[in-house]
């Protein structure tokens, strides 16, 4: 169980070294996670699709119906985790990614990738959150909850290092075996279930018992997250600066997502580089992305981090109308600069969206409504990317993408330089700590009334555990508020 708060642990794991419980959770949390989020056929996805006789539009198409489909499965698969617990929503989402990897291995089909992306969306929902929240419950239990934080930051440093190491490897093993990318995919994800299947079961944590049943009976209900919901959107419309913060982290989200992950492909064949190649090039862009990410204090603090992802955002913009213009070299150095912009971007667009939450407002809930309209935006540039790509105008797309980029960061100086939305807490550089939640500043973002923003206390770390699942971007990973 919980250590009660307010109180000094004492025992088995407090201000000292791991238990034995605790090491074996968090040696399965990392393999669990490698082998989940361990994606082979991320590199030649597009590739192997046209190869199967799908058309771009039938691929963006797909993805278009991916993004809706992760935002519908986000509130069901959380009452089920609610009801199911942690553990065995591991184990569920385990099995879903197993049967998703193999479905276009059976049917290299229209409708054997969409079921298995269908499918992938149902999976990844399952454990959103699910495994950090199972992590920092069994940590707590064992009183090694100090150690939550290198834990969740070493399994991200090991699923990138996988990545880095596999990917390259995807296209040699694909003109060897032109199944072989699904397969492995479906390998690891059976891997990663012999991980869920051997964690410990923790106290009144599973099968409907303990917390799980207490958030289905008399704590999280489907009504209080309709509640939570509201309130958060209540906070939105009362807060101008919280929602221009936010429409600019919906602008830089898509613009990366779209061009990493639904693009960089198209991109590479267009200059001639060989799908064999795309496994590299993209183990190349993680690895930039990873370095960038990891050190936002290697921005100047001469502007404010307002200004920085603004700057960033016209540099990714500016990446994106170079790519039409350069050769095969230039273009996999430009795709590795979009990553490292992109990896400065996201904490210091994160770290602004934190600070504009008012005070007392559902902040988890504030962050899953950003999330989900992050991806119902990117299901409709998925449908315009599809539809450019069809009628042969890929340059076209690049470059109107650059300038739909610019037009709307135009737009957000301006409403920031007239006076029609004050800015929020004054924000420290990008390097530098966050402000007190409870600042006296008096700011638009504090305006949001009490009634419309009070929620539920919640477990110390919870806000925290949201964040660390940030990072995961090429891989999908929700931003759902954890699940215990």
């Amino acid at each position: 169980m919980s250590a009660r708060r307010g109180r000094p642990r004492t025992g088995k794991g407090a201000g000292h070294g791991l238990t034995d419980t605790a090491r074996r959770i968090i040696r399965l949390n990392y393999g669990f996670q490698l082998l989940f989020n361990l994606l082979w056929w991320m590199p030649v996805f597009y590739a192997y699709q046209k190869a199967a006789g799908l058309s771009d539009g039938q691929i963006f198409g797909i993805q278009s119906i991916y993004y809706v489909a992760f935002c519908l499965f986000e509130i069901p698969t959380g009452l089920i985790a609610d009801r199911i617990g942690t553990r065995n929503c591991l184990r569920a989402g385990a099995v879903v990614m197993t049967a998703a990897n193999l479905a276009p291995v059976v049917s290299a089909s229209y409708t054997g990738f969409l079921v298995h992306f269908l499918a992938i969306a149902a999976g990844r929902s399952l454990t959103s959150g699910a495994a950090s929240a199972y992590l920092y419950d069994g940590l707590q239990a064992e009183q090694c909850d100090e150690h939550y934080l290198k834990a969740e930051g070493t399994a991200r440093a090991l699923g990138l290092a996988a990545k880095v190491v596999c990917w390259p490897l995807v296209g040699p093993l694909m003109s060897a075996a032109h199944a072989a990318p699904y397969v492995l995919s479906a390998a690891s994800a059976a891997g990663s279930l012999a991980c869920a299947v051997a964690l410990p079961r923790l106290a009144g944590a599973d099968g409907g018992t303990g917390k799980a049943a207490e958030r289905t009976n008399g704590g999280r209900r489907s009504g209080d997250f309709l509640r939570d919901a509201g309130s958060a959107l209540r906070c939105v419309a009362s807060s101008r600066w919280l929602a221009l913060v936010m429409v600019q982290g919906v602008a830089v989200f898509t613009l990366s997502r779209i061009c990493q992950v639904n693009l960089f492909q198209p991109i590479l064949l267009d200059h001639g580089i060989a799908e064999t190649s795309h496994g590299g090039v993209l183990a190349a862009m993680t690895v930039a992305e990873a370095v960038t990410s990891a050190r936002p204090q290697w921005l100047s603090r001469r502007l404010t981090p307002v200004a920085w992802v603004s700057v960033l955002s016209l540099v990714l913009a500016a990446t994106l109308a170079a790519m039409t213009l350069g050769g095969p070299w230039a273009v996999v150095t430009l795709l590795c600069l979009f990553a490292a912009a992109a990896g400065f971007a996201y904490p210091v667009q994160r770290k602004l969206v934190n600070d504009a939450v008012p005070a007392h407002a559902p902040r988890a809930t504030l962050l899953s409504v950003e999330s989900t309209v992050d991806r119902a935006v990117c299901a409709l540039a998925a449908v315009a990317a599809g539809a450019y790509l069809s009628a042969g105008h890929l340059d076209a797309l690049l470059w109107h993408s650059a300038l739909a980029t610019a037009v709307l960061l135009g737009a957000f100086q301006l409403m920031l330089r007239s006076g029609v939305v004050k800015r929020g807490p004054v924000a420290a550089a990008p390097g530098a700590p966050s402000a007190p939640t409870g600042s006296a500043d008096t700011t638009d973002a504090d305006t949001c009334a009490p009634t419309a923003c009070t929620a539920p206390a919640t477990e110390p770390g919870r806000d925290a555990l949201h964040d660390a699942g940030d990072a995961d971007r090429l891989t999908g990973g929700g931003g759902r508020r954890p699940r215990g």
